[in-house]
């Protein structure tokens, strides 16, 4: 499987009415109900776990959710495994949102766990909705005792990989929107030598749309090996 370095400054915001759910239908219901209560009522405060394994599109949810809020003037705290140095938390956050938290370090970890205490358990104001996302069950995950207990206590949900025919699906839907024709051939040449899950299929279209756009071309597997051979 090839992978890329892909320019992603064109590609859309992440967004929950873009996300083929499969069989994801409960979760992204959920989903939807927390963000669309954002606006006149308060949302649950019982928090929320997403897992499944790489590629299911657990970051992707968790990124249109934040952008949701942040749309509607919520912020929220943000963490992931790349966030080397996690800031307090902030009493202006609305919600809290914990990805890849299968890999976090001791740092991480604590600071994950005071910004669960302190949004669902307040001093004062109004709790706060987290939103936390692995690859494994809460019951599985190798963290600290503390967090991982609280991670399992609300709603949780495995969010299931598409089967190839629904990312067929995805794709041409995906293609059609921006105008462009996707056929067969091509799609079978970037499902067999590329990588295969959703996102990086979605990352791959976007970098050849922008190609054939600046070469005013059709998308066509020449297409696709001459843009291997010169970016």
């Amino acid at each position: 499987m090839k992978q890329m370095a892909l320019d992603l400054g064109l590609a859309p915001a992440p967004s929950l009415n873009r996300f083929f759910a499969g069989s994801n239908q409960a979760a992204l219901a959920h989903l939807h109900a927390q963000v669309n209560e954002a606006w006149d009522t308060p949302r649950s405060t019982v928090p929320t776990y997403l897992w499944g394994e790489m590629g299911c599109g657990k970051t992707y949810v968790l990124r249109a959710v934040a952008e949701a809020l942040r749309e509607q003037g919520s912020p929220v705290g943000w963490l992931d495994a790349s966030t080397r140095f996690p800031s307090a938390f902030n009493e202006r956050w609305s919600a809290v949102i914990l990805d890849e938290v299968q890999f976090y370090n001791p740092v991480q970890q604590a600071a994950a766990f005071n910004w669960f205490v302190n949004a669902t358990s307040p001093a004062t104001g109004a709790r706060r909705w987290v939103l936390a996302a692995g690859d494994v069950p809460p019951s599985d995950l190798k963290l600290r005792d503390d967090l991982r207990t609280r991670l399992g206590w609300g709603e949780i949900y495995q969010l299931h990989l598409l089967s190839e025919a629904q990312r067929r699906d995805v794709l041409k839907d995906e293609a059609k929107r921006r105008g462009l024709v996707l056929t067969d051939d091509v799609m079978d040449y970037m499902l067999k030598r590329f990588s295969r899950d959703l996102g990086s299929l979605m990352q791959l279209l976007d970098h050849l749309d922008n190609f054939a756009l600046r070469n005013k071309r059709g998308l066509t597997i020449p297409l696709l090996k001459d843009m291997l051979e010169t970016e």
